[in-house]
């Protein structure tokens, strides 16, 4: 129980935390470290550098204690500017020996600072430090500080750690940075493929049904009704076709109100089939439960492909759609009796992109995929679709 109230505190101390912009904690930063520099109490925790005689506090003392607080509130926006401000006052505090206060702690918080935040010029900040550090040093020195060079190098090394630190925090900030970028890039590109995907679903299968219908339609002239069937068909195609490149349009332009294709069941494809003069029978084995957007859209392009497959390459050849739903898995098979080419050159449907672009659907969804040639000369493509949506 104390472990649980704990984490709900730090998460909620979290949530506050990011409600606000940097720019507003680092200015109730300075403002708490002006307040504090001020508790005589909290002297014991100022930084005592070189061990000079003290002198007593005077007006100047006030501009030093500001100088070295109030630049905390620009140290993420400025952070250079803030380190010039704040190690300026620090140095003249020190070598003009005012007495110890809080607020000379903060050129630890101005070294973090520029080691996390500053982006231009970093190399030459660091020299720039260094070489300031040993001026300071010897200027200790030649003002009487009894501080040897083991003191003073444990110093170096501290104001160094400091910077390591932020330079440390600032490279996982990076890192986390392009890690992001990659996988948004990674994410468009997916995204790009499956638009292409579903690019070539809809032109190859409502394409090849309108070549077909048209190519066939020049022999039924003599026969009105015939010709009729075959223009609504053809019409009906096209009008699908227009609403699918649409929706892929909106997609891409990113207008579209949603992601989910546009398309019609796995019946309508048969019965939009069969219409066209392919002999289609659809058998379903089993009660079709609530299927994932993913699955239902593979399975749909599982049958249009199958479909197109066979319109295009064993037209007027019997084809038989099965679907059978199971307890934790979709069965597709799209089978027709007579083949006039092989696997391989189905493959090969435009440019490439059938089989391999369906496969590549299934397997990102967990299924399998097969396309074979049948002993009598036809041809089977066969899914199997886990029922969860990984896409």
């Amino acid at each position: 129980m104390p472990g649980t109230l704990a984490g709900d505190l730090f998460r909620r101390l979290l949530n506050v935390w990011r409600v606000y912009d940097a720019t507003v904690w680092d200015r109730w930063l300075a403002a708490g470290c002006t307040g504090l520099a001020f508790v005589p109490a909290l002297s014991i925790m100022s930084v005592q550098f070189g061990d000079l005689p003290e002198r007593p506090a005077d007006a100047f003392t006030l501009v030093l204690i500001l100088a070295q607080t109030l630049p905390l509130a620009v140290r993420t926006r400025w952070p250079a500017a803030c380190l010039a401000i704040n190690g300026a006052a620090f140095v003249v505090h020190e070598t003009l020996a005012y007495p110890m206060q809080f607020g000379t702690v903060t050129i630890y918080v101005a070294l973090y600072s520029a080691g996390a935040h500053q982006e231009r010029f970093r190399r030459a900040i660091a020299v720039v430090l260094s070489a300031a550090y040993a001026v300071l040093c010897v200027a200790m020195l030649l003002l009487g500080s009894p501080a040897t060079l083991s003191e003073f190098l444990v110093f170096y090394l501290l104001f160094a750690a400091c910077w390591m630190g932020g330079a440390f925090v600032r490279g996982q900030r990076l890192q986390e940075a392009e890690r992001r970028r990659l996988a948004a890039v990674a994410a468009t590109t997916a995204e790009r493929a499956r638009i292409a995907r579903e690019l070539h679903d809809v032109v190859t299968h409502h394409v090849t049904g309108i070549v077909v219908q048209a190519d066939a339609t020049q022999f039924v002239a003599t026969s009105p009704d015939r010709v009729v069937t075959a223009l609504s068909t053809i019409g009906g195609s096209g009008r699908r076709a227009l609403a699918e490149l649409r929706h892929l349009l909106d997609v891409l332009e990113a207008t579209g109100e949603s992601a989910s294709p546009v398309m019609g069941s796995v019946r309508d494809l048969v019965e939009q089939t069969r219409s066209g003069g392919q002999p289609v029978e659809l058998v379903e084995d089993g009660d079709q439960p609530a299927l994932p957007v993913g699955v239902s859209l593979a399975v749909y392009r599982v049958v249009q492909e199958g479909l197109t497959n066979a319109v295009k390459y064993a037209e007027g050849s019997p084809t038989t759609v099965r679907v059978g739903y199971r307890n934790d898995h979709v069965e597709v098979e799209v089978t027709n009796a007579a083949a006039a080419v092989s696997v391989g050159a189905r493959s090969g449907l435009s440019g490439g992109r059938g089989l391999p672009g369906l496969r590549s659907r299934i397997d990102a969804l967990g299924g399998e995929l097969t396309a074979s040639d049948q002993p009598d000369g036809g041809f089977q493509l066969h899914a199997s679709i886990p029922l969860s949506d990984t896409e």
